[in-house]
Formats: structure tokens, C-alpha cells, sequence
């Protein structure tokens, strides 16, 4: 994108200041912070986005800030006294000032008979990405349609997602020829993120680079290689796809919530409070919770057809009674199931609200009424993570160790930095308990309790695990950590999160339990 103000052109893909054709130094900073103000300019920008975009959010003095705005007006000719260009509005932010002329390059300029911006993606909150085609590396004739099959594959299987906006083939593929220039395609095409790639072939081995970068802030969200050989590309491509869809899942929201903490509370849309909520959501402890609760009550007054976020106020009602946040469990429990059913309703084809609906039923002592639901969450979205999760922990309550390792082993691969990952781990020790594996049971249930995120009920199992294990003193441990955690934790709420199904699990544990201190009820 170029951005024009007399005397000056702003190139930002190609980083260059010039006035009258010449170049003008300007250093890095200096340069980030120009565009960032050039590219805003109908607003005030804060400190808080200066620093995110300038320093990558690291923290800095406000001197240092000072003294990168001085640079840049020097280089513009302006100074803090004229302040003919930068504007510093007290107290508020920075704005820029001169009168803005943007235009796309000629060489990634619409065609004539193009539709406009408008037409091509619907203007909407809601995140949206732009697959381009790949660019291959050298010339392989006979695997020359391998960099358009891979991002054509990636568009289809993307477009399952319900939460994301994929802009159509038709659309992106017009930047073919083009070098990536991230303002030219937001511009064009509305979309905020932009996934590119690379295809390399040498010999019989084929390697793939791809890369997410936000084109609003033109950061990179996500990257990351794949290598294989030629004989074997379609599982590469299997590989890309997986992966993507998992990094989407969980960087995307990352991205958004960390883009709408920016920006003022009053100004915030449905969507941008529901990334904020899910921030808090996955913090696992009540207070963040009820925040989370908030911001997703807010998006669904101020969207009444939001699917998501209704599917959301399910999770953190779940939480309140899974537990024990609120003092009504039974009210959560009916919120629980009753949010769920309205994402259904609102969006069937959506695997986060078919994998609440799937949960609601734990809280009911029937796991198993709620399979169908989960199973859905799967076909819907094969590389759902959190719906093998929630599969495993259905079979570990119904003592299918194996068949629940299986599915849990999946979802850690599918997700390695999921917000559940604690769980995940935590049921694998379940599983391998229930297939007398006691090692590995021991093992997996410490991972789990020692990751970040995990909650009461993951220190009881592991303390539970240990002493079957006759492993006192790490039962002891875990025992004290867990009541430390929660003084009232019991056999009974132990129960009441893990409704086990095999009586015979329920004497081991309940007999586990009680012999490192907790109380029966």
C-alpha cells in the first residue's frame, strides 16, 4: 500500500520515505510508527498501540516514545511546535494530521471489471482470511500445480469453519503474479489475516513454508515448515491443512483479543468483546471467569444471533458448576445446557456449540447422552482438538481406557499449546490406570497437574493416581496441594465433575481419596 501527503510517499511494502522521487532516512521505528498513524489516520492513536506495534508490546518509557515521534516529525520537516503533520492530542494519543491520498501499485491494482471491496467480502467484525497462491520455488513442470492444489485444498477444508470469513479462489488468486503486499489485500480483498506459502522442490523431496500475518498491524501471527517427499504430498498437504486449522483456532482469538484490548470498551463490537472473553475464559480460576461471562452476555445483547458466544456463555456456566464457582450449581447447570441449545439452534453446523451441548450432559451424571454431540463437533471439523478432548474424557468416564488414550493422544496433537492441554494430560493418566499402566498413569497425571491453567480437580487426580500407585509421599503432595487450593474439596464434588460409570473405578478411587485426607462429602 502507498500512502501519499504533499510532499510525501509513504511505500509501506517496500519501506520507503520519498519526497520528490529521493529518498528520506528515516529510522525503523521512526518509519513503523509513520505507518501506523499514516494508515489511521481518521483517529487518534493511543500510547498502548504505538508501543504494540513499534516495540511489539514490549515495555518501554514514555521517553522513549517522545524521542521516536521527534525523529519522525524530523524527517517529515515538522517539529513539536508546527506539528503540521504529527499531532500530539494531551493525554489522548497521537494523530495524524496532513490530508492522506491511499492507492494500491499498479501491479496489484484490481482489474477494471473487478468488484468492489465490498463485494468480494461482506464488511463484518468477524475474522477473515485470505489464502493466496503459493509460489514455487525453481520450475518442476510436472509439479508445477502443486502451489495452486495446496491453497485451493486449504480455502475448501477452511471454509468449514464457521467463526472465519475464507474469501473465495476467485478473489485471492487475482494476486497470483503479484509480490504480498498486506495493505493491498485488506484493501482489496477486507481481509484481516493473509496466508501465504512457499513450495520448494528438490529432487524427490519437497519442503512447504507458510505463513499467517495479520494485515492490519502486518505482523506474523503463525508460521511453520513442512518437508516431505513427492510421493508422499498429499500428506503433506494432510499435514498443512491439520495444522492450520488448529493454529487458527487458537492464534487467531490470541491475535483479535490482543487487538481489542487497544482499543476503547465503548467502541468494541460483538465480536471483538467475544475475543476479549475468551482471554479470560481460559484462565481456568472464578474471577476471570465471571469476566469472561460478561463480555460474552454483552455480545450476545449486542449480536442476538452470535452463535459462539452464546456456545461460550455455555463453557463459563459449565465452569461455575463444574467447580463449584456458584453457590446455585443447579441454575449454572441449566444455563449450561440452555446457552448451548441456542448456539445450536443459532448455527448446527458449528463444532464448538455441538461440543458444548456435548459437555452440558457431564454436569447431569450422563456423559454418554451427550457422544452424539461430540461426535458431531467431530465430523464437522475433523481437526477439532478440543472435540477429541472432550471424546477421551467421555470414554475415560465410561472405562474405555484404550479407545480414550487414542483420541487424547489426537488431540494433543492436533492442539501441543491447547488451553486444555493440563486436561488432556490429566486424562491420559486415567486411561492408562484403567489399563494398569501404572508408569505411565503416574506420569501423565503429574504433567497435568503441574501445567499451568489446571485447576483443584487435577491435583486430585494425581493424588488419587499416586497413592493406587503406592506412591505416599507424591500423593501426600498432591493431596496438600489440592486442599490448599480448595479446603473443601470431597469425595463427593470429585464425583460430581466425574460422574465414572464402572463401579468398580469408583471403589479404587473413592478408596484413593480418602486414604490421603479428603473428606467423603
Amino acid at each position: 500500500m502507498r500512502y501519499r501527503f504533499d510532499p510525501f510517499t509513504l511505500d509501506v511494502a517496500r519501506g520507503l520515505l520519498q519526497s520528490a522521487g529521493q529518498d528520506i532516512a528515516i529510522e525503523p521505528r521512526g518509519f513503523a510508527l509513520l505507518a501506523l498513524l499514516v494508515a489511521n489516520n481518521d483517529r487518534i492513536v493511543t500510547k498502548d498501540e504505538i508501543v504494540a506495534v513499534v516495540w511489539d508490546g514490549r515495555i518501554v518509557s514514555d521517553a522513549a516514545i517522545a524521542t521516536v515521534i521527534k525523529t519522525t516529525r524530523k524527517a517529515l520537516g515538522d517539529d513539536g511546535l508546527e506539528q503540521k503533520f504529527i499531532r500530539t492530542v494531551r493525554g489522548r494519543g497521537v494523530r495524524f494530521v496532513g490530508a492522506v491520498t491511499p492507492s494500491v501499485p499498479a501491479e496489484v491494482r484490481q482489474p477494471e471489471t473487478a468488484p468492489a471491496p465490498s463485494a468480494l467480502v461482506a464488511p463484518s467484525s468477524r475474522p477473515s482470511l485470505a489464502v493466496l497462491p503459493f509460489r514455487m520455488v525453481g520450475y518442476s513442470q510436472t509439479f508445477s500445480a502443486i502451489s495452486d492444489a495446496i491453497p485451493a485444498e486449504l480455502i475448501s477444508c477452511l471454509s468449514r469453519l464457521r467463526w472465519l470469513t475464507i474469501v473465495s479462489r476467485g478473489s485471492t488468486f487475482r494476486f497470483r503474479d503479484s509480490e504480498t503486499d498486506l495493505a493491498a489485500v485488506h484493501s482489496a480483498l477486507g481481509a484481516n489475516y493473509c496466508l501465504t506459502g512457499l513450495v520448494e522442490i528438490f529432487g524427490a523431496v519437497i519442503a512447504v513454508s507458510v505463513e499467517l500475518s495479520d494485515t492490519r498491524s502486518k505482523s506474523v501471527v503463525w508460521s511453520e515448515r513442512f518437508s516431505g517427499t513427492i510421493s508422499d504430498v498429499n500428506e503433506t498437504r494432510n499435514d498443512i491443512v491439520t495444522q492450520l486449522i488448529s493454529a487458527l483456532e487458537l492464534y487467531v482469538p490470541l491475535n483479535e483479543a490482543k487487538r481489542a484490548r487497544l482499543r476503547p470498551p465503548e467502541n468494541l463490537d460483538a465480536w471483538s468483546i467475544y475475543h476479549l472473553g475468551l482471554q479470560h475464559m481460559y484462565r481456568f480460576n472464578k474471577a476471570d471467569n465471571l469476566i469472561a461471562a460478561s463480555h460474552f452476555e454483552k455480545a450476545t445483547l449486542l449480536d442476538p444471533d452470535f452463535a459462539r458466544a452464546f456456545a461460550a456463555r455455555s463453557f463459563t456456566s459449565f465452569q461455575n458448576a463444574f467447580l463449584k464457582y456458584s453457590a446455585d450449581v443447579a441454575a449454572e447447570t441449566d444455563n449450561t445446557r440452555r446457552f448451548a441449545e441456542k448456539a445450536v439452534e443459532l448455527d448446527a453446523m458449528d463444532p464448538f456449540a455441538n461440543f458444548t451441548l456435548g459437555r452440558a450432559h457431564w454436569l447431569r451424571s450422563d456423559p454418554e447422552a451427550g457422544m452424539p454431540w461430540i461426535d458431531r463437533a467431530i465430523e464437522l471439523s475433523p481437526n477439532f482438538a478440543q472435540g477429541f478432548y472432550a471424546h477421551g474424557w467421555g470414554d475415560v468416564m465410561a472405562g474405555r481406557g484404550a479407545e480414550a488414550l487414542q483420541r487424547l493422544q489426537k488431540a494433543i496433537a492436533l492442539s501441543p499449546l491447547d488451553p486444555f492441554l493440563y486436561a488432556m494430560q490429566s486424562a491420559c493418566g486415567l486411561a492408562y490406570l484403567q489399563m494398569e499402566d501404572y508408569e505411565n498413569a503416574v506420569l501423565w497425571a503429574e504433567r497435568g497437574a503441574r501445567a499451568p491453567g489446571s485447576h483443584f480437580l487435577i491435583g486430585a487426580i494425581a493424588a488419587m493416581i499416586c497413592q493406587i500407585n503406592g506412591d505416599d509421599e507424591k500423593a501426600s503432595h498432591w493431596a496438600k496441594t489440592t486442599k490448599n487450593r480448595r479446603s473443601d474439596a470431597s469425595v463427593a464434588m470429585f464425583f460430581d465433575a466425574f460422574p465414572f460409570e464402572d463401579q468398580q473405578m469408583r471403589s479404587q478411587i473413592t478408596a484413593a481419596l480418602l486414604s490421603v485426607g479428603f473428606q467423603a462429602d
